[in-house]
């Protein structure tokens, strides 16, 4: 059975390795903006995740301007799916729990 990952329990870090699960390279700001962060707040769950091997950062210039792009790794997708399993599987859990429970006629 697929274990839920503890880094991937913060709702942020969820929000920010699906994002990037649908991108090749995805650039800071479109990061920030598409999960509502400032940029200090994505810089500390960047920083998170490319120190557990989630996701790469390159920084680079376009034209003269600094810009920064992410990436999420092989590690960072295989650890997201088995999360993702995890979670499905809960959740199938409690559905059929739930239908093998008597129903309270007296609730509506």
């Amino acid at each position: 059975m697929a274990k839920l990952d503890p880094l991937l329990l913060d709702p942020t870090r969820l929000a920010i390795v699906s994002l990037l699960a649908a991108a090749e390279w995805a650039e800071f700001g479109f990061v920030r903006d598409s999960v509502q962060l400032s940029d200090s707040a994505l810089s500390k769950q960047a920083t998170t995740l490319s120190k557990n091997e989630y996701v790469e950062v390159r920084k680079g210039y376009v034209g003269k301007r600094p810009r920064t792009w992410l990436n999420l790794t092989d590690a960072g997708r295989s650890n997201l799916a088995e999360h993702i399993s995890a979670l499905q599987a809960i959740a199938e859990k409690a559905r059929s729990d739930g239908a093998q429970q008597p129903r309270d006629p007296s609730v509506p």
